[in-house]
């Protein structure tokens, strides 16, 4: 059903666009019960563009709403299209599909952003910016406007946490006033339907170098007599859950790498010192607990592999540059060439083990001793098989997305 609506606003859209004059400017509202505050949004919109001069239209993408929203803006002079598929996002992406401006701008109906000030976001869309920012916190936080866990935890932790993870020069993530040019967001191939949508728009346009900008913006007590549609931990965690998948490096690689190599280090240290260093533990317990945390962290970072292959063949897009590591280890012969010698490794560990206790008779074996040799072999036997069994894997993953990609590369071309 989803696709099927965005079909028919394209469809919709380019006979407008054959038909009518060239649109500079869409002011999108994403819009779900808002008759209340819709008509002075919509009025300081459309006063905006007779001021400004600006070629322009009022977009309401409205998302379901039962107490008249669509009837309402479209009396006031706004285009409305009507969103099927619940969600911020959504709505959100099914308006940037109907849009018939070359730049969008897109905020909230609650009153909460005055859409009658955009004339800094217009301004960094002509001199070549693609997204503008709303900053609130460079702006201004009117009393009331913002509940103190979103303004000093929920804002600044979640804007820190993307800005070290995907490099992104923007200081308000989660500003729900902002500017674009339609085109390159199109490209970006944004699906999420909820309030993550927020996110994953700034996500993918740093990824893909977009030219962004922040310009700061006041942000002011919503209009609404009813609670606001955003929920404070559900959809704090759905923004923070789409910001650590979206980079497995951190999620995976990263604590992975680091459990491995510290359980590494600690099994050569117990078997170079084996009968102590200091008061350090050198123990079978330690390298017992050692060994599990070195295996545990391998399967990590090849979690963090198949995240990779797994989001790239499903969305049929290319593997970014600071994750093509996974690709490179996917398709080649590392993984399983090493997988195999570990498992070789292991397993003649645990058969020299086994002969030693043949040659005694079967009989009882120093505790110390064995362990300290069966713990390092059980430990490559699993990472081992591990990596084979992954490397196959990835190898039916790659396997699929070849198979799909002509198909989708044609229906592309096609359209």
């Amino acid at each position: 059903m989803w696709n099927e609506v965005i079909s028919e606003n394209k469809v919709q859209v380019e006979a407008l666009r054959k038909t009518g004059p060239d649109i500079e400017l869409t002011i999108l509202m994403p819009c779900l019960n808002e008759a209340r505050t819709l008509p002075a949004c919509i009025a300081k919109a459309h006063g905006f563009l007779n001021s400004s001069g600006i070629r322009g239209e009022v977009l309401v993408a409205d998302n379901g709403s039962s107490d008249g929203s669509q009837t309402l803006a479209a009396a006031c002079g706004a285009r409305v299209v009507s969103v099927p598929v619940r969600g911020y996002g959504a709505a959100l992406i099914a308006g940037i599909a109907a849009a018939k401006g070359r730049y969008v701008v897109m905020g909230d109906a609650d009153e909460s952003y005055d859409f009658g000030a955009l004339e800094s976001f217009v301004a960094e869309l002509r001199l070549g910016s693609q997204l503008v920012m709303g900053n609130r916190f460079r702006g201004a936080i009117l009393p009331g406007a913002m509940p103190p866990l979103h303004r000093y935890l929920g804002n600044p932790v979640l804007s820190f946490v993307g800005r070290l993870f995907f490099k992104s020069p923007i200081g308000d993530f989660h500003c729900g006033l902002r500017g674009f040019e339609r085109q390159a967001i199109l490209q970006l191939g944004l699906c999420c339907e909820g309030m993550e949508f927020a996110s994953e728009m700034v996500v993918k346009a740093s990824l893909s170098h977009l030219r962004i900008a922040e310009v700061p913006t006041t942000l002011s007590p919503d209009g609404r007599d009813r609670p606001p549609h955003l929920r404070t931990w559900r959809d704090g965690w759905r923004h923070l859950r789409f910001l650590l998948l979206f980079t497995p490096r951190w999620l995976f690689l990263y604590p992975g790498a680091a459990l491995a190599l510290l359980g590494l280090a600690q099994l050569v240290l117990a078997h170079f010192h084996a009968d102590g260093w200091g008061r350090w533990p050198v123990g079978i317990h330690t390298q017992l607990l050692a060994s599990a945390g070195m295996v545990l962290g391998y399967q990590t970072m090849l979690f963090a592999m198949g995240a990779v292959l797994a989001r790239h063949c499903a969305h049929l897009n290319t593997i970014h540059p600071r994750d093509r590591w996974a690709l490179y280890v996917a398709s080649g012969s590392l993984l399983p060439a090493g997988g195999g010698i570990a498992t070789l490794a292991g397993l003649a560990l645990c058969a020299s083990l086994t002969w030693q206790w043949g040659s005694s008779g079967f009989g009882a074996l120093d505790p110390e001793a064995a362990m300290r040799q069966i713990i390092p072999g059980v430990a490559l036997l699993l990472m081992g098989t591990q990596s084979v069994l992954a490397s196959i894997f990835f190898a039916a993953l790659r396997s699929a997305f070849d198979s799909r990609r002509p198909a989708a590369t044609g229906q592309t071309s096609g359209s």
